[in-house]
């Protein structure tokens, strides 16, 4: 309808990938790759976003997953860092993010599992 603006809701948009090592580039590649495919999968823009947690297993501290997220345009929105807890025989070099952001009220969110990490959410049929 033209002229009227598109309902939206608050929701929270969840994904993860794997860093290939602790390395501040890996860490970096991954949480590019991660933010961008929950960009395009959801058809988002910065200004929909209302704020970003990263969290990284505890073998990952070479650098924030947020710096990759500022070098893409998010650098209006609050970032935060945090350490996922320590479980025993969790999986390795996992960067998560849970991305909250006013979106379209008629569409369905896409969260995004990239790689290894689908394994984590098998729940989730939209998990690529």
């Amino acid at each position: 309808m033209h002229g009227m603006a598109e309902q939206t809701k608050v929701v929270a948009v969840r994904g993860a990938a794997q860093a290939d090592e602790n390395s501040a580039e890996a860490i970096l590649a991954a949480t590019g790759k991660l933010v961008q495919e929950l960009m395009e999968m959801n058809e988002l823009s910065p200004d929909q976003m209302i704020s970003a947690i990263f969290t990284t297993t505890p073998d990952l501290d070479a650098e924030f997953p947020a710096v990759a997220a500022r070098g893409m345009g998010l650098d209006g929105v609050p970032l935060m860092c945090a350490r996922e807890i320590p479980v025993p025989g969790a999986m390795a070099r996992v960067i998560r993010v849970m991305v909250h952001c006013n979106f379209p009220a008629s569409r369905q969110v896409r969260h995004v599992y990239l790689g290894e990490t689908r394994s984590l959410r098998t729940d989730l049929n939209s998990a690529q």
